[in-house]
This record gives C-alpha cells, structure tokens and sequence, in this order.
C-alpha cells in the first residue's frame, strides 16, 4: 500500500475512534490546570466597582415567598477551599457571637434576676426560676421569662404583684463560724452548716453567707438578705483585706516570708498579690498573722502547701472593717448600726 493512501486511512480511523460515545481518554495537562485569572485590568475593574457597592451600602434583603424579608437561613454561607462554612474563605474570622442577657457579665450591681429575687428573701432561687418561667414575675413593667437576665438594683421587680425592691427590713449577722461546718445553706452530704447556728426566727429571714471559709477553718463570717451590699462584698473591685491567724506546725523560714510579702506564684501558676505577713513563736510552732486584699480560693493553704508548712490552726479575725473580738466559736450576733454603715461605706453604697 502506498505510503500516502496508509497515512490517509489511519487519520479517519483515529477520527472514528475520538467520535465514540464511550471512549475514555485521560484528560491532559493542559485540561487539568486551573481557569486562567482575569487580567490585570479586569482585576481593578471588579475591585473599583465593589468599593462602590460597599459605600452604597447593603442592597435589600430579597423577600420571601410567605412575604417580609427572606430567613437568615437562606443567606449563602461562604465556604473555604475544604468545604467548611466558616470565615477562612474571606481571609476573616468569623464574628464572636453575642451575649444574650442570661450572661454573667455586668456591672458591679447587676445580678441575674433569679439570683436577686432569692437574694429578696422571697424564695430559693430555684423556685424564683420557677416563677419567672410561669410568667410570673414583671420587670419594670413589663413580663420577664429570662431567669439569668441582669438587673440593676432601681429595675422594679414584681412577682405576683409584690414589688421585691421596696423598702426592707434587712439582717446583718456576724457568726463565729466552728471548724468542721461548710458554709452553705443546706449541704446534700448531712453535714452541719452554719444556718444550724442560727436562732429559728432568724432562719426564716432567708439569710445567706457572704464568702466562704473551708471546712476545717475558722472565724469571722458574715451573713445577710441585703443583696445588693453581698454582691459588692464579692465583686472583685471591692476585695476587703481579710485578717488572718494561721497557726503552723514548727518554725517557718525567712526565705518564706519575703516571699510571702514579695507576692509568689502558687504551683497552679496563680500569681498573688503581696501579703502583709507577721510570725512570732507559739507553743507549738509558730503564729502568722496575715492580710489577705484577694479572693483566691484555699489561698493560705495552697501557699503553706507550697512551702511545705503544716497548718494546724486558721482563723478569720477580721473582714473589712469587722473584728470578731471576743465572740465564742458558734455564736452570733447583730450588727450595730455603726457597722453596717463602716460596711457599706467601704464598698461604696
């Protein structure tokens, strides 16, 4: 066969064979590599017109097919190069999502309104959240269903009718709290807690710790029903000095007490601030008497951990502008009017 006539068949088979349905052929390179991006113009063609658009503003949300604007669902979700709806797509973090009003955040006077109708003496405030959730409870006018919604001590608060923030008859006790007694009202273990030391016509008042002291310490604990003066008490801002006498087993080095008043690190990594820091010999071993301008938890005791002293004794002998004085382990007692006002204007009320 000549040569032109076999180059000639060939070409029309090679052509049947690209016009079959079923062919499979490997796509190439060329087919394989990305749309080419637009030119340079055409770049800064497309960025102008979209700083237009952005100094327009946003254009109108589309409607939907019930009427009024379409859901928030229907809004297209960017995806990055994997798929995922997220902000990666825009070279952006996705916006921090916003605090609804059951957050704890606030100002020093705010608490969560469950928490400030218990605090009214009217009820636990797991039935105050029962009240809200029933409708029950109006804030300033108006029906309230958020249990963890902040108020302010002038919102008006009314359950059933009752305004909760007229004038009260508040109870401000002082209580010589023993060792072996946890500060809460009730505990679910049967141990005992320091409302069993409280007279029976007192308990009635819905009166509840300030601050805490652990189980095997002791001393100087306030208790109350003004809501507003316990949460300025425990806010961070208005940390009182706190007094204490902590007797350790054998004598504590020097080097551990500069530290003390230097301000360490506990092994947790907490730092703390300085403490004020006193030791003379005792009977049997030596007595530190300590002030505290922190809230740390265990904080004398995680420091003496650290510094390998042994307590065998801790006391709080005074708070603020509270001394315990000669009141005896378990009992309590009134505080004069002098020191309710002393204690509210430490905290600024």
């Amino acid at each position: 066969m000549p040569y032109s006539i076999y180059c000639k068949e060939k070409t029309v088979a090679s052509h049947n064979r690209s016009q079959r349905p079923d062919t499979k052929r490997p796509a190439s390179r060329s087919e394989l590599r990305p749309a080419a991006r637009p030119e340079s113009g055409a770049h800064k063609d497309f960025s102008r017109t979209a700083r237009a658009d952005l100094q327009k503003g946003p254009a109108p949300a589309p409607s939907s097919p019930m009427g009024g604007k379409a859901s928030s669902l229907s809004k297209p979700v960017a995806h990055n190069r994997d798929g995922a709806a997220d902000g990666k797509a825009t070279g952006k973090p996705l916006p921090a999502p916003e605090l609804d009003s059951g957050s704890d955040s606030g100002t020093e006077d705010s608490m969560r309104l469950n928490k400030a109708i218990a605090a009214s003496g009217l009820c636990s405030r797991r039935k105050a959240d029962e009240f809200i959730l029933a409708g029950r409870v109006v804030v300033n006018g108006v029906p309230e269903v958020n249990p963890g919604r902040q108020v302010q001590p002038s919102d008006v608060i009314a359950v059933d009718g009752r305004l909760l923030n007229a004038a009260q008859n508040f109870c401000y006790l002082m209580l010589y709290k023993p060792v072996q007694v946890v500060c809460t009202v009730s505990d679910p273990e049967g141990r005992p807690t320091v409302m069993d030391y409280l007279p029976e016509d007192v308990r009635k008042l819905r009166l509840y710790p300030v601050g805490r002291l652990d189980y095997f310490s002791e001393g100087l604990l306030l208790l109350t029903n003004d809501g507003q003066l316990a949460q300025r008490l425990t806010h961070p801002r208005h940390h009182q000095p706190k007094v204490y006498e902590v007797l350790v087993r054998g004598a504590v080095p020097g080097a551990a007490l500069s530290a003390m008043r230097r301000g360490m690190v506990l092994a947790e990594g907490e730092k703390l601030m300085p403490v004020e820091v006193d030791a003379r010999p005792a009977a049997n071993g030596t007595l530190m008497r300590m002030v505290l301008h922190q809230g740390i938890n265990r904080q004398i005791r995680r420091m003496c951990r650290d510094f390998g002293l042994t307590i065998l004794r801790l006391k709080r002998v005074a708070q603020g502008p509270l001394e315990l004085g000669r009141l005896a382990p378990g009992a309590a007692r009134h505080l004069s009017t002098v020191e309710v006002a002393a204690l509210k204007k430490s905290v600024a009320i």
